[in-house]
């Protein structure tokens, strides 16, 4: 009730806020006429005193009262045709009245009733973290407003780490990460998890920093393909083929036929053959110097270096389409570095090389689920 009581108070408050011009306009305007009459009328008191001191002759004060009584007529006769013709401009204005009185309100209350909830009884912020049901938002925002009360909670940092890399929020999560660990200590699910996330923030480079994460998560858990897959990673980007070919290998020995990964380590095996030339098959991916060098370098250096090669990756694809690998990591840079439409522009371009029905284009798409990105504008 209290929510129909203000809604009604704030249209009428409106509908008198947009009337008042149209009152205004109705008022009488200010008459000239009226104080030329006024003065032609002192001219006669005037002329009347002077003809009494003898300043004027009896004849030329007829005249002179002949000649101000005619100008005397012509105003008062002037200003009812002024006030006749005024009274079509001036008037009130009853269409726009009643338009402002009756059709906006009517018009506000249906488009309320249309998409509005007015049944839905109010739920402050504060009611909605309490009980957030399924809103994915909401129980992060619980959980970030507990954590701030509690900075000392280890379980609701391991809570909050996987979320916000999920989301993209690839600063959030690291330190998410590392506090996880910190309170609760080490595990293979939060090392390699750090360790992914580390890579995420580098443009696609296994760090020193990263390596030694999935190496410790390896340690903690010897069957950790995760873990496994980025060490590997790691040995082709430092330039050591025959090493990086016989770590992925042994993952795919190790892995399920029906494993999501295993189509992803084939091409890494392939691309690390013997009869492939010395240059990485994915075009774009960091050489070792560019590792090395990517150690050392300001936060603002390496993310000018990552967008470079991302660009060079990019315009490479557009030459030699037929990537599987580099379209896979494009979208997911583009994904990283939260330029989403680039991101679904590659995975567009991706599935015209290869498609949507194909083994490779259902990995793209799955990848790109996976990034929150939304497939569907890639494929129609």
């Amino acid at each position: 009730m209290l929510f129909w009581i203000i809604s009604a108070l704030l249209t009428v408050t409106v509908a008198v806020i947009l009337l008042l011009p149209l009152l205004k306009g109705a008022a009488s305007e200010p008459d000239d006429h009226v104080g030329e009459a006024a003065v032609y009328r002192d001219q006669l008191r005037e002329l009347e005193r002077d003809k009494g001191l003898g300043l004027i002759s009896a004849e030329d004060a007829d005249y002179a009262r002949a000649e101000i009584g005619r100008r005397l007529l012509s105003v008062s006769t002037g200003k009812g045709a002024a006030n006749a013709s005024k009274g079509v401009r001036t008037g009130h204005h009853p269409l726009a009245q009643a338009f402002i009185i009756l059709c906006l309100p009517a018009i506000g209350l249906g488009l309320y009733l249309l998409t509005g909830s007015p049944g839905m009884p109010a739920a402050p912020l504060a009611e909605r973290l309490e009980n957030p049901g399924n809103n994915l938002e909401l129980l992060v925002a619980k959980a970030e407003r507990h954590l701030a009360e509690n900075p000392n909670d280890g379980a609701g940092w391991d809570v909050l780490a996987p979320i916000y890399f999920k989301s993209q929020r690839i600063g959030d999560a690291e330190l998410a990460y590392r506090n996880a660990i910190r309170f609760l200590g080490t595990n293979p699910a939060r090392m390699s998890g750090l360790g992914e996330v580390l890579v995420a923030g580098s443009g696609g480079i296994v760090t020193e920093d990263a390596r030694s994460a999935f190496e410790e998560a390896l340690r903690l858990d010897s069957n950790n393909p995760r873990a496994e897959f980025y060490l590997a990673l790691a040995l082709e980007q430092a330039g050591k083929r025959a090493e990086a070919k016989a770590a992925f290998e042994k993952l795919l020995a190790a892995s399920p036929k029906e494993a999501p990964w295993v189509p992803l380590v084939s091409q890494h095996i392939a691309a690390n053959g013997d009869d492939v030339p010395a240059a990485p098959a994915a075009p774009g991916n960091p050489s070792e110097a560019d590792v090395a060098a990517a150690q050392d370098m300001s936060a603002g250096d390496r993310m000018a270096m990552i967008r470079g090669m991302v660009d060079s990756l990019d315009a490479k694809l557009k030459d030699d389409p037929k990537n599987f690998e580099g379209w896979m990591r494009l979208v997911r840079s583009y994904a990283m570095l939260k330029e989403p439409e680039r991101a679904v522009g590659a995975l567009k371009d991706g599935l015209a090389a290869f498609p949507a029905d194909g083994e490779e284009g259902k990995q793209l798409i799955a990848m790109a689920r996976e990034l929150g990105l939304p497939v569907e504008e890639a494929l129609k």
